[in-house]
């Protein structure tokens, strides 16, 4: 537990230079699903309160379903203001997976109760945002905000993801979200794509 608190707190670092500056409400970006052959890009903007103990946060990818959901949980009911984005595949189709993940960043921004007077941003750079900001490449590993909106997207994607499932449920989208894995292609060479796919990607297996 002492390595944990240690742990969380190291993650504040880059939110505490932050208020050092003169900010007080500090919102983490980070998005879920550029990869996949279908779907929505998911993005999520969060502001927690300061000093927030989250056990176990970590970058979404590390973490297991069970701890993303109780953590998604407990961001979701603490945080100060959070925000979930959708852009969907055929958006995605008409201004590429690039331009659509920077809309789905700055529309979850807009989309806060609480408007940040600066944000915390994964990745090496975004559009349409004209809040003070910053760009942390693996952020969801060095900023708790961060963090916490990784696991808010991954999670809301994931589910998303599932409800497409039960509309198309011969893609398997509830076992690969959607992602390029041999099941899909499998999928796609015998049914081709329905309208949940992404038509710009390249959907066929190749080799």
């Amino acid at each position: 537990m002492k390595d944990d608190y240690t742990r969380v707190g190291k993650l504040w670092e880059i939110e505490h230079s932050k208020i050092k500056e003169g900010y007080n409400f500090i919102a983490g970006v980070d998005e879920a699903g550029r990869g996949p052959l279908a779907g929505p890009v998911c993005a999520a903007a969060v502001i927690l309160p300061v000093d927030f103990y989250l056990k176990g946060i970590d970058d979404s990818k590390k973490l297991n379903e069970k701890n993303k959901n109780r953590l998604y949980d407990e961001i979701t009911n603490n945080a100060l203001a959070y925000s979930i984005s959708f852009v969907q595949n055929d958006i995605i189709d008409s201004i590429n997976i690039l331009n659509a993940t920077f809309k789905a960043m700055a529309d979850a921004v807009k989309g806060l109760s609480l408007t940040p007077d600066f944000v915390l941003i994964d990745g090496n750079r975004i559009k349409g945002l004209d809040i003070p900001h910053e760009c942390i490449v693996k952020g969801d590993s060095k900023s708790i905000s961060i963090a916490a909106a990784s696991i808010l997207a991954k999670v809301s994607r994931d589910r998303y993801m599932c409800t497409l499932d039960e509309m198309y449920p011969q893609y398997g989208f509830k076992i690969h979200k959607g992602y390029p894995t041999k099941a899909h292609y499998e999928a796609l060479s015998k049914l081709g794509p329905c309208a949940a796919h992404r038509k710009s990607f390249n959907l066929k297996l190749s080799g």
